[in-house]
């Protein structure tokens, strides 16, 4: 990775690469990403039938190691990190004394005193100070190591045929949430099996002097499978028909894990943490709002920021919004008062001066098929 001069985008180790393929590039929390190559739905698409290829080195890896390693995950999170075994992952939430989220992220196990967590790019120097300010009293390290890694993921129900010939170990073997130390492209990784677009798929750690290698290897591998570089344009429509929640939008310092509808990533069973004790209060007295899934009823788009009405008021905002290539529909999520999220229900989402109807649905829009 690099830093441009002062002022400037930092640059993974991938960018003359996306620039080749003639990506579309944006700034993304201080970084120069591609947006898109061929297109935002042609990406998509082939996520959803085939597989995407995305870089996403801008991601934070933040390290905690020690003999308090355990202990300070448990402290600063709302999952389990206890139930991991070496090699397993968990999404979980960094959360506030209210119980709001800090950031989203997934905690990986390296070992019986460390954990490997992957943060949203735009927080790593707030949640590695906000963790170290939290586990003081902890005998525990807590390190951006962000620069040690590069970050490629191979997403789509094609992605273990495009990626076993590659990898020096059987891709079978690696069930959904784990990762295994191998090589992929004759290059040292970490391989994670993940599903953010809702697709089966890995993420693969590597050295970044190694990521154009590995990079190269895969588009290659995957050709004549009609494999695509994708841009942060598709994992953002990929994710929101899966419904994954997006920080800074979905959820963010102000909704708590419970209204976000991530019940089940709290582990009330573990003990103490931070946050519990305000989201038992909130459960118990009963929510006032929760985030629900919506489809656009009349001919418009809803996009994050516009409003929810009901007969004229205004219940709520909209997170997240677009048609989506593959479903093909207009929908998104919005925070809305929980009498008003009853499958079926509608309200009004304000476009532009204009009132346009929409109607709740269920959670998630899309789910692969399996079997």
């Amino acid at each position: 990775m690099s830093q441009s001069p002062a002022g400037h985008l930092k640059q993974t180790p991938l960018n003359a690469r996306h620039r080749a393929l003639g990506a579309r590039m944006m700034a993304c929390a201080g970084w120069d990403m591609p947006v898109e190559y061929a297109g935002l739905t042609r990406e998509h698409l082939a996520v959803r039938t085939r597989a995407g290829l995305f870089d996403l080195t801008h991601m934070g890896q933040v390290e905690m190691a020690g003999v308090d390693a355990l202990a300070a995950v448990q402290w600063v999170s709302c999952n389990d990190a206890s139930r991991l075994e070496q090699g397993q992952a968990q999404y979980s939430a960094l959360t506030t004394p209210e119980g709001t989220f800090v950031d989203d992220l997934r905690v990986y196990r390296l070992g019986d005193r460390h954990f490997l967590l992957v943060v949203n790019a735009a927080n790593v120097a707030a949640d590695v100070a906000w963790i170290g300010g939290q586990v003081r009293h902890l005998n525990v390290a807590v390190l951006d190591t962000s620069a040690r890694y590069a970050l490629v993921a191979l997403q789509g129900p094609l992605a273990g045929k495009v990626l076993q010939p590659l990898a020096n170990f059987d891709l079978s073997t690696l069930k959904s949430d784990w990762c295994a130390h191998g090589e992929v492209a004759a290059v040292r990784a970490t391989i994670c099996r993940s599903e953010y677009t809702g697709e089966d798929g890995f993420e693969i750690l590597v050295p970044p002097a190694q990521a154009a290698a590995v990079w190269d290897a895969i588009l290659a591998e995957g050709q004549d499978d009609g494999v695509m570089p994708a841009g942060l344009g598709a994992r953002d429509t990929l994710r929101l028909e899966a419904a994954r929640r997006l920080y800074g939008h979905d959820i963010d310092r102000e909704t708590t894990v419970l209204e976000a509808g991530l019940e089940g990533i709290i582990a009330w069973q573990k003990g103490d943490f931070l946050g519990r004790a305000a989201l038992e209060r909130q459960q118990s007295g009963g929510l006032t709002r929760t985030l629900a899934g919506f489809e656009m009823v009349d001919h418009a788009i809803a996009r994050h920021g516009h409003r929810a009405l009901v007969d004229g008021a205004q219940v709520g905002h909209v997170t997240s919004g677009t048609r989506t290539p593959f479903l093909k529909r207009a929908m998104g999520m919005a925070y809305l008062p929980v009498d008003r999220t009853t499958p079926g229900a509608q309200f009004d989402v304000e476009i532009r001066g204009r009132m346009r109807r929409a109607r709740v649905v269920p959670l998630p829009f899309y789910n692969r098929p399996r079997g």
